[in-house]
């Protein structure tokens, strides 16, 4: 059970944060990508399976700087580092005294990340739709277009401006939701965030 949701911890760094909604869903994300160069906030995430069942809970920091560079900080339930530091994708697991690392261009491809963190060729990617209001947010809806992979469709919900809320749902339906908070745009980061060197005595997996 920890592996698995390890792995999902994993595939999440590579998802979203801040919008702006005031033209439609799929503007707001057009003009995210051209306006916000760098983010930061709160985050708190649940992991439900197809009939409901909440599988994990986690809650930590994010920050992010276009194109490519992010750090997420998981705080509970147990602590774990994602670094992309624009070459390379680092994710420490400070339990397991482990760190894998891998081209970064390898870990992004299609995923979630290219909508927020990469570059401007979001539709290269995604097929774009309006996904309607719900729950009192506008929502918008991005397809993968590369079958290659972990997730089926991502939807983001906007209020007031930012990003509120993502759901991403795999290929067995699983669900993971993500609310934001304490959202902050264009703030001005330090690089060090974005670097990172494995601590002495952990093991290395990968290049």
């Amino acid at each position: 059970m920890v592996s698995w949701m390890k792995k999902t911890l994993l595939f999440l760094v590579l998802t979203g944060i801040s919008l702006a909604a005031d033209a439609g869903a799929i503007e707001s994300l057009r003009s995210f990508v051209r306006e916000t160069q760098s983010a930061r906030a709160q985050f708190s995430q649940t992991v439900l399976a197809r009939n409901g069942e909440i599988r994990q809970q986690a809650s930590g920091t994010m920050v992010f700087l276009r194109p490519g560079r992010f750090r997420w900080t998981y705080d509970k339930p147990y602590e774990q580092l994602i670094v992309g530091d624009g070459s390379r994708l680092w994710v420490y697991d400070k339990d397991l005294e482990q760190v894998t690392v891998k081209t970064l261009g390898e870990a992004l491809g299609s995923s979630p990340a290219a909508l927020l963190a990469g570059d401007n060729e979001i539709e290269k990617f995604f097929t774009l739709r309006e996904a309607g209001s719900r729950d009192g947010l506008e929502w918008l809806e991005a397809v993968p277009k590369s079958r290659d992979t972990t997730f089926e469709h991502i939807r983001m919900g906007f209020a007031g401006g930012s990003l509120r809320l993502m759901e991403l749902t795999d290929g067995l339906g699983n669900r993971t939701l993500i609310r934001f908070e304490r959202l902050e745009r264009n703030p001005r980061l330090d690089p060090q965030l974005f670097r990172f060197t494995p601590p002495k005595g952990v093991d290395v997996i990968g290049e």
